[in-house]
């Protein structure tokens, strides 16, 4: 079980109107600390399944090691806090540290433990409990406390006055606190964000779109506050370690970042990487990007799971071919039999070579013969050989059209699309002016 510890800060009456509501939530268990004092989470706290309660004096920011307060060993720890800002009756949640100097609470260069997992559970849970008027965002890492002594995430009421004295806006963050209890903190996917603005968009869309979660983000402003990322690699390494993944977005272009982090060893992914991979097995993701290339270049996943892969070239005239038939089925052929394959133009048709199943016998056969029915869509006669696929049809054939007097232009047309034409009085057929042609397919 996930053990929830709650801090309420008795200097934010945000904080404090947030946690009254959560006394109301549950059926607490009243407890008394008397060996730690009361400004330090100390006297009265609160205890019930999973979840503990307790009142500081100062504001979140300025507390240290806050998670040591508490009996329950806290998994998770959550700030309820207000938030400030023009920005309207806003829930929103983020995790703590300060990618530059600490103008607001703990170290400067340095980062909290933070709760990618749990940060997605939370933006989902507000979305169900935020009264009408409010929207529900997430913000870029931008103030202390930077140790608190487990993951943690700061969960708050904004933007102003009226909002934090608003029961229904308390209300629902207390609810969505809650929703909290027995959530991992962490999630297997996961990316540091760096670039973007304060509110971060880009990366609430990967949270909300993707299986992956976003740990902390080092917002635009944070990055140029660094002058040069490789004179900071400790705190880098810090944003990787606190977000518990090695993989990174980048919003923006920041090519010397870019070069820092691929030389301390992690790797920087695009959101299209993010949404292409989506839920399937990283080691198969690993797999397919070592022997057929990268995500990012044009690869993408079929429905085999075949651990053990064989990389063949496709019948590239074949598929073209098809392509000009029902290119969604030709795709949907492909994804069928591989378990990855190539693309060219923006993904929109299929490349070059593809992973099948090792041995790739049957699967390559299978397309094979499905590329050959569809060509009897526009084909008289499909034949399948040993090595290539026949395939033979009647079209129009100029040439017979010229002998039979017909003069180019609009009727060589007419005769193509299959309707007779008249020339000096004479009708002519298409039939007349028809040839059989047969192209070979190499497979």
């Amino acid at each position: 079980m996930t053990e929830l510890a709650i801090v309420e800060s008795r200097a934010d009456r945000a904080s404090v109107h947030v946690c009254e509501h959560l006394r109301t939530l549950l059926d607490w268990e009243e407890r008394v600390d008397a060996e730690r004092p009361d400004a330090d989470g100390g006297g009265t706290y609160f205890r019930a399944d999973g979840v503990e309660l307790r009142s500081f004096e100062p504001f979140h920011l300025e507390l240290e090691r806050p998670a040591a307060a508490f009996d329950c060993d806290p998994d998770l720890l959550v700030f309820a806090s207000r938030h400030s800002g023009d920005t309207g009756p806003l829930l929103t949640g983020h995790f703590t540290g300060n990618v530059g100097p600490a103008e607001f609470g703990g170290a400067a260069y340095a980062v909290a433990e933070a709760a990618p997992n749990a940060l997605a559970r939370l933006l989902v849970a507000f979305d169900e409990y935020a009264p009408a008027a409010y929207d529900v965002g997430m913000e870029c890492t931008h103030h202390g406390p930077t140790d608190v002594g487990c993951p943690s995430l700061f969960a708050e009421l904004g933007s102003d006055d009226e909002q934090w004295d608003d029961p229904a806006g308390a209300e629902a963050v207390a609810r969505s606190i809650l929703e909290l209890r027995d959530v991992s903190p962490h999630r297997e996917r996961a990316v540091v964000g760096f670039g973007g603005n304060h509110y971060a968009p880009r990366f609430e869309r990967i949270v909300r779109e993707t299986p992956w979660a976003v740990g902390h983000i080092a917002a635009d402003w944070g990055l140029e506050s660094l002058d040069h990322p490789g004179a900071h690699e400790r705190l880098l390494e810090a944003l990787f370690e606190a977000s518990g993944t090695e993989l990174a977005v980048i919003d923006g272009e920041w090519p010397v970042l870019e070069a820092t982090l691929d030389e301390l060893g992690y790797r920087v992914v695009s959101e299209t990487w993010l949404r292409t991979v989506g839920d399937r097995p990283l080691d198969l993701v690993d797999l397919v990007e070592s022997t057929l290339g990268d995500v990012d270049d044009g690869v993408r996943f079929g429905e085999r799971m075949d651990r053990s892969v064989t990389v063949c070239d496709l019948p590239t005239d074949l598929i073209g071919t098809a392509e000009g038939i029902d290119p969604e089925a030709v795709r949907a052929a492909v994804a069928a039999s591989s378990v990855a394959f190539e693309t060219d133009n923006g993904g929109s048709r299929i490349g070059s070579q593809a992973a099948f199943p090792d041995p790739a016998g049957d699967a390559y056969d299978d397309l094979v013969a499905t590329l050959a029915a569809l060509l009897e869509r526009t084909y008289e006669a499909v034949v399948l050989e040993a090595d290539a696929v026949v395939a033979e049809k009647m079209a129009f054939d100029p040439t017979l059209a010229r002998e039979a007097g017909v003069p180019e232009g609009p009727k060589f047309g007419t005769l193509a699309d299959g309707e007779p034409v008249t020339v000096d009085g004479t009708r002519i057929d298409p039939d007349r002016v028809r040839t059989r042609r047969t192209h070979r397919f190499e497979i």
